[in-house]
């Protein structure tokens, strides 16, 4: 029987993972099987039982079941254990179920990888307190970041995740009006106000010549933050598509251990966006 992979999530029928693993999968001449499923929220845990039993190898996880998958894992990655989520699940050979977090990995991936940002040394203000952002700061911190501020709402939710970082020492908590008036290095919108159509509130001062501002969403059309960081004359401005695909990579490596090339599976998705 062929090895079988999916994606867990409620909704779930927007997802592009399955024509993600498909392309890697025909890429790197693996023999497997990946599909979505829509899960019932009392169902959860139960389904990852039966799934990972027999020919059911591994799980991704999306909203809004990161967090009872990280409880689930018998074993989690130092990477997991720090964003408080999980997206990634397999069995260990000893029968445990294992997990791990790929978004973070996603996310520096396509900042210095494919986009040639520059994270050693940068100054990066991250928007938004959730568990998006919760899961990207470890590998961020691991990258050489000189120092994240974290910008939210709500300011004790942003302090939370500053607190999980204290013995770093670099990252530091702040409410939007609280945003110093200067520009920054690297501006990450880990909000989820670009699918309402909206903008987090944020001050141009931010935004300086040599700036880069990467959104998490993306969309067929920029997103309200990729134009309002086009229009203040941001040196880069990326959208969220190419983190989708790397941490989608990295579960696959860890999954069938062979990396696939990237490259190719985000110009077929970007295309697909337009014509869409």
């Amino acid at each position: 029987m062929t090895d079988r992979y999916a994606v867990f999530g409620n909704p779930i029928a927007h997802s592009k993972s399955p024509q993600i693993h498909a392309r890697f999968a025909a890429q790197t001449g693996q023999a497997l099987i990946y599909t979505a499923e829509h899960i019932e929220e009392k169902d959860f845990e139960a389904a990852v039982e039966r799934f990972l039993q027999g020919h059911g190898k591994g799980l991704n996880i999306t909203v809004p079941f990161k967090e009872r998958a990280w409880a689930l894992a018998q074993w989690r990655s130092e990477r997991a254990e720090l964003a408080g989520a999980v997206n990634t699940l397999y069995r260990l050979d000893d029968g445990r179920i294992a997990g791990d977090n790929t978004d973070g990995i996603g996310l520096v991936r396509d900042l210095a990888e494919n986009n040639g940002v520059t994270l050693n040394g940068a100054r990066v203000l991250v928007l938004g307190a959730g568990g998006a952002v919760r899961g990207v700061l470890q590998p961020l911190l691991a990258a050489g970041v000189a120092a994240i501020l974290v910008a939210n709402r709500t300011v004790a939710r942003a302090e939370t995740l500053a607190e999980l970082f204290a013995d770093d020492g670099r990252v530091q908590a702040c409410g939007f009006d609280q945003i110093p008036a200067e520009a920054f290095d690297l501006i990450i919108n880990g909000t989820s106000a670009s699918l309402q159509g909206e903008l987090p509130p944020i001050a141009a001062a931010s935004v300086g010549p040599n700036t880069a501002c990467y959104d998490m969403m993306y969309g067929a059309e920029p997103t309200p933050f990729c134009r309002w960081a086009m229009e203040l004359g941001a040196a880069q401005v990326i959208d969220g598509l190419g983190m989708l695909v790397e941490q989608a990579a990295e579960s696959f490596r860890i999954w069938r251990g062979v990396q696939p090339d990237t490259a190719p599976v985000m110009q077929a998705l970007r295309t697909a966006l337009k014509t869409a």
